[in-house]
């Protein structure tokens, strides 16, 4: 098969790079920054310098971009994905989006006689490398069914949820505990710290107690190593945020851990910029308390 791979950021090239070293598809790749197109073409893909020319013989293109702004760019604009795309070709698209674009897409790919599932991931950037991820499936269950074996090269825990939307919307919802867990986390271990606690033994306890979780294992070490992780951004973190109080304004819910999460990450991003690490959110309460945790 035919794959126009367009984004190559933290998670687009491990997923990328799992396609290509599969040996079973033929991998058009194209990222803004063309030297992120490197170790892809190192890999034996064919690189492109240009959205049309990654999709125009494509038979399926998948996208992995930041969010709603760039997927409508590169999907809808000119030279774009879905005016460059064959009918009866397949759009998957990797990335987290709104439902407000999702729309725009569906409908422009259907007119364009486009097959297309939204199909989010989650796992981070190690599962990305691992080809374990979650993929969170919105779409039709026959086409879901056709381009199964492809997804099942980047993940492993893989699910039709419903329509097309459906992906999205999961995607969303869920994301949001990470940010939310981040800093509760931060809280608990300040708390236990400011008893008297030594960090590294708090952790631990918090490790091996009620709360543990994903986020314990994972971000607590950096919180501790005062490196706050630097595989994802506080601005895709906070833009994140500001998907789920979009979509719960949209379905008149009221959520305010969200709501307060959403703001210190906004903080966040104002004080340490768009490109810092996502757990100087962390930080951030540090400062307020004067409470540090590293060990």
């Amino acid at each position: 098969m035919k794959i126009g791979f367009i984004g190559l950021g933290v998670m687009g090239s491990p997923m990328a790079q799992n396609l290509q070293r599969s040996g079973e598809h033929e991998l058009t790749v194209f990222d803004i920054d063309s030297g992120r197109c490197e170790i892809l073409a190192e890999l034996g893909a064919r690189v492109v310098s240009s959205v049309d020319r990654a999709v125009r013989e494509a038979d399926m293109v998948m996208t992995s971009l930041p969010g709603p702004k760039q997927i409508e760019e590169v999907g809808l604009g000119a030279g774009g994905i879905v005016a460059g795309m064959k009918p009866g070709a397949v759009w998957i698209d990797l990335s987290t989006n709104d439902l407000v674009v999702a729309a725009k897409i569906k409908k422009a790919a259907g007119q364009a006689g486009i097959e297309i599932l939204d199909s989010p991931v989650s796992g981070g950037d190690e599962g990305a490398r691992a080809g374990n991820l979650t993929i969170l499936v919105g779409g039709e269950q026959q086409v879901f069914d056709r381009y199964l074996p492809v997804l099942q090269v980047i993940g492993e825990n893989i699910s039709l949820l419903g329509a097309h939307g459906a992906g999205y919307s999961a995607k969303i919802a869920q994301v949001v505990l990470c940010y939310l867990h981040s800093l509760a986390l931060s809280e608990a271990l300040m708390l236990g710290v400011k008893g008297g606690v030594d960090p590294g033994k708090m952790l631990n306890i918090i490790q091996n107690s009620t709360g543990k979780s994903y986020v314990t294992d994972r971000y607590g070490p950096p919180i501790l190593e005062g490196n706050y992780d630097p595989s994802f951004t506080v601005g895709l973190a906070h833009k994140d945020m500001k998907l789920a109080a979009q979509m719960a304004e949209n379905l008149d819910i009221t959520l305010p851990m969200c709501e307060l999460t959403t703001d210190t990450y906004a903080r966040a991003v104002e004080a340490y910029g768009f490109d810092a690490n996502h757990l100087k959110a962390v930080q951030l309460l540090e400062e307020d308390n004067e409470i540090f945790l590293q060990a």
